[in-house]
């Protein structure tokens, strides 16, 4: 069977038994603070297992989009090492929701597995939960009664806590689980050793490929578990790992889900790939512990290139998955959150094709029409942006590669610098008249230290074992400790920016179903439904749960609501943001009533609401007007609504000019002035499709969606924010900026109603100061241009009369030079007003004074300034350094600067030291 046959058989199973078949959720997370990405196939149905969203289909299965790249979930160091970890994979997956529970859910996997693929019953494996007694769980045997209907007993082992109770993160939905392993040894290996001793072991040939998890507790932020509202089953199959067995493959790279791009790989490098014998059992074991282990290994023996090619091309296979459906669903790479786990991924690869497959131009992006092919029909999102994915991953590659290059300059700089520095010190240190300390002497080695190869790795990209190899090809080291120092400590950084620490909800009603009014209503009587501390970078919050709102939830683009809850003794609570979280509308607020149990009124900032309504409807308009004027091509790809001002993010490959602003900026106020009727109606998500409507790609939408329509033929855009009633409320429209964001992506920021009228009465302002300054001409532009034009004769005559007086500087100074040892040192102070100038006078001083050995100080807008020129043979046969001597002199005018070993400058705080730094400027003098 082929990949894509094997996907539909499953889903086409659980269909046959009552499953209703559900698309894949976004890969991307959004309002669900404990995720960046999906990392499982329950996490769409986490709020469900919570009791926060009703269960709309007591039975579903589907195909789910995962990342496992980050948190307690990462897959990352193993990818390409072995032959079963990925960062995106397929979870195939079966879901009850308070329906059927464990005997259905056993008895319909081994059915699977058995009748509908024929595996071998022989070698499949099944555990069970054994409990955990310091947890208070008790084993769990009505699984293992289940099993034995259909398993014998020496195939069904128990399992601990680590490998039989399943659990998403630190808190949430969890339960004891039932593993099913497959044994895909050959017969004669089968005979030798008895699988069961194999299982949850190291060897891949024995792997887990099924996961039948019965939730029945939540687990609490102290620890504890919690029974849920219901019980439920949530399954999960690896797609990659059921058609490498499926197919008879000993690893899930030499399936069709990954052959086709390994084979365009091998075939653009020239290079063959083969299963190799360092990567499989054996040695594969071995590997799997971390990845610069596995290349540590892999460094000696006649086949080290072949190993590494074959790690690099899985590597790349894998990567591009990962790296497109992100992008296919809205996240691009950026250099924070879930952006940056995007680009390290993307640079990984990069890294691997460029250092093991020697792609020094890119390649990577010819990889995304492969995969979207083979998604036809699947994964949607990426066919009908292909084009796009392809381009972002284009000038990623393009942006990444500059930066290796300047990483390897880097690092040639360092090592160049350094073994300068080795070499005078071991020549002082064979001067008998040196009075250097015998601890500095041998304080050089060859070892490259530990915070700058982390420099190489956080700045440019370098993973440490790249930096490794670099350094063993020229005999050198690494400080590894002091690497992992320097990364421990910027974890703990990131850990401490971002930490948010957040206690168990305190329910007060039993009913937590919540009601949103917003849409229709800026006020309301509520009911507090449940309540939690938080506390994040040192502040304490509430976060509070009603059980009817008006505030709006941050959600599309579209900040919270902000407002006060008032309480009936009069005590006014402000609520300082509102977001989504799973199902639930969380209120924060910084401090609850006493008497939290009361009604009270929920009252939204109405003015605040207004100008955000004038704005969002604004984004709809100007996304319409993008289309017009720019191409079909455009498509939303993250936004931000406020009240003061809307950002929106668009793709588009090219700078928006003047002339194309203006038009836009023309079609939305035509917009306005028209006031269309804003239409907002609920739909079956089908038939708002078909009569046009925009849905955002990388947006999780039900099957009743919200339309809102602004001209049938103008704009039609499934959207769940509030809006004007009509255009014209919006009032004017006024585009203040248009910049890049990212690859293929560029950003419009704009302004509407009030804010308008006040950006022109600023400007207004500002054109008046401009005329009283100019004498009220007639014309200001000419005016202000005769004045750039005057402004620049001016700067010419100034620059004509710096260089004459360095000219006549130079002869001077060279007159002045004075012979030591073979070398002509001059060391002066010069009158000169900018260091372009210092730089050119001591350019022209080495073309005219051989063996030349220069410091110039100077002071500039009143600070010091150092300049040391040293001519190339001098610093071959003497030793001498700029970039080591300017440091030193720097100290005497408390400042700091470096260059190259001919050529560096310094600036400093105190003037009052120069003087100093020509007298010791003559002790860099060998004798």
């Amino acid at each position: 069977m082929t990949a894509q046959e094997i996907r539909q058989a499953f889903l086409d199973f659980f269909a046959s038994k009552g499953h209703t078949i559900v698309p894949s959720a976004p890969i991307v997370v959004k309002n669900d603070p404990t995720l960046m990405f999906t990392n499982a196939g329950m996490n769409q149905f986490k709020s469900i297992f919570l009791g926060e969203e009703p269960v709309k289909f007591p039975r579903v299965a589907d195909t789910q989009r995962c990342l496992r790249v980050s948190g307690k979930h990462n897959d990352l160091e193993e990818v390409g090492i072995d032959s079963y970890h990925h960062t995106m994979f397929e979870m195939l997956g079966n879901w009850s929701f308070g329906d059927y529970f464990k005997k259905e859910a056993i008895a319909w996997s081994w059915e699977l597995l058995t009748e509908i693929y024929k595996l071998d019953k022989s070698r499949l494996y099944v555990t069970y939960f054994e409990g955990d007694e310091k947890e208070g769980l008790a084993a769990d045997t009505e699984t293992l009664e289940l099993w034995r209907e259909f398993v014998a007993d020496d195939h069904i082992l128990p399992g601990n806590k680590k490998d039989n109770f399943w659990e998403m993160g630190e808190t949430g939905p969890c339960g004891p689980c039932s593993e099913i392993h497959y044994d895909g040894r050959t017969d004669a290996e089968r005979a030798q050793i008895d699988g069961a001793t194999l299982v949850n072991g190291v060897d891949d040939s024995v792997m887990e490929i099924w996961n039948d998890v019965f939730m029945q507790f939540n687990r609490l932020k102290d620890g504890s578990l919690q029974p849920l509202p219901a019980k439920h089953v949530d399954t999960g199959m690896g797609f990659e790992r059921l058609v490498r067995i499926m197919q008879g493959k000993t690893s899930n790279y030499d399936t069709d889900v990954f052959q086709p791009l390994i084979q365009f790989i091998a075939e653009k490098s020239g290079i063959v790939y083969g299963p190799h014998p360092a990567l499989s059992k054996g040695e594969g074991s071995d590997l799997q512990a971390s990845e610069a282990h596995a290349l540590k290994v892999l460094s000696f023996g006649e086949d080290l290139v072949e190993a590494k090619t074959d790690v690099a091309m899985r590597v790349m296979a894998d990567h591009i998955r990962a790296i497109s459906f992100a992008i296919a669903d809205g996240q691009l790479p950026s250099n924070n959150k879930a952006g940056y786990v995007i680009r390290r991924i993307l640079r990984r690869a990069v890294r691997y094709s460029y250092q093991y497959l020697n792609f020094k131009e890119p390649f990577l992006n010819q990889l995304v029409p492969i995969l979207a092919q083979q998604f036809v029909g699947v994964f949607t999102e990426l066919v009908n942006q292909k084009d796009f994915v392809q381009k972002v991953v284009l000038e990623e590659e393009v942006a990444f590669l500059r930066t290796l290059d300047r990483g390897i300059n880097k690092f040639e700089e360092f090592i160049q610098k350094e073994a300068q520095e080795i070499e005078l010190i071991k020549n002082l240190a064979n001067d008998s008249s040196s009075s250097l300390p015998t601890a500095f002497k041998d304080s050089k080695t060859t070892i490259i230290r530990g915070n700058f190869a982390f420099e190489l790795s956080d700045t440019y990209g370098f993973p440490l074992d790249l930096t490794e190899l670099m350094a063993r090809e020229i005999g050198w080291t690494v400080d590894v400790e002091g690497y992992e120092t320097a990364l421990a400590q910027q974890k703990s950084r990131s850990r401490a920016a971002t930490a948010i620490d957040t206690g168990d909800w305190i329910l007060l009603k039993e009913d937590d179903t919540v009601e949103f009014v917003g849409y229709t209503e800026t006020e309301t009587i509520a009911h507090v439904v449940k309540y939690r501390k938080v506390k994040a970078k040192g502040k304490e919050q509430y976060q509070i749960v009603l059980d009817k709102t008006p505030f709006y939830a941050e959600s599309g683009g579209q900040v919270g609501d902000t407002g006060e809850l008032i309480f009936p003794d009069g005590e006014i609570v402000p609520v300082t943001d509102t977001k989504k979280e799973n199902g639930l509308i969380v209120h924060f607020v910084d401090q609850l009533p006493e008497d939290i149990d009361d009604a009270l009124t929920a009252m939204v900032d109405v003015d605040k609401r207004k100008a955000t309504n004038n704005n969002h409807s604004a984004t709809h308009l100007l996304h319409a007007a993008l289309k017009e004027v720019l191409g079909s091509h455009v498509n939303q790809k993250g936004s931000l609504v406020n009240n003061e001002y809307l950002r929106f993010d668009f793709s588009h490959f090219s700078k928006v000019t003047d002339e194309e602003i203006a038009r836009i900026e023309a079609i939305v106020n035509e917009r306005i002035r028209e006031n269309i009727l804003v239409d907002i109606q609920e739909l079956p998500k089908e038939e708002a499709i078909a009569m046009g409507a925009n849905a955002l790609f990388g947006e999780k939408y039900g099957d009743t969606v919200r339309v809102v329509t602004m001209d049938m033929k103008f704009s039609i855009e499934l959207c769940g924010g509030t809006h004007v009633q009509s255009t014209g409320q919006i009032g004017f429209f006024k585009i203040i900026a248009e910049s890049a964001v990212a690859a293929g992506v560029r950003r419009i920021e704009a302004i509407t109603g009030v804010a308008v009228e006040q950006y022109f009465n600023e400007q207004g302002k500002l054109i008046q100061q401009l005329k009283e300054l100019l004498k009220n001409p007639k014309n200001v532009a000419k005016s202000v241009e005769g004045l750039l034009d005057e402004n620049s004769r001016l700067k010419k005559e100034l620059e004509k009369s710096v260089y004459e007086k360095a000219a006549g500087l130079k002869q001077v100074l060279a007159a002045k030079a004075e012979a030591i040892n073979g070398i002509n040192f001059i060391a002066q102070q010069v009158d000169l007003p900018n260091a372009d100038a210092i730089k050119n006078l001591a350019y022209s001083l080495k073309d005219i004074v051989p063996n030349l050995f220069l410091v110039l100080t100077a002071q500039i807008d009143g600070k010091p300034n150092i300049t040391v020129m040293i001519e190339e043979s001098l610093v071959k046969e003497k030793g001498l350094n700029a970039g080591n001597i300017i440091r030193e002199l720097a100290k005497e005018v408390q400042g700091g600067g470096g260059g190259q070993p001919f050529y560096a400058t310094a600036g400093g705080k105190d003037v009052s030291g120069l003087p100093r730094v020509l007298d010791k400027a003559r002790s860099f003098i060998p004798a």
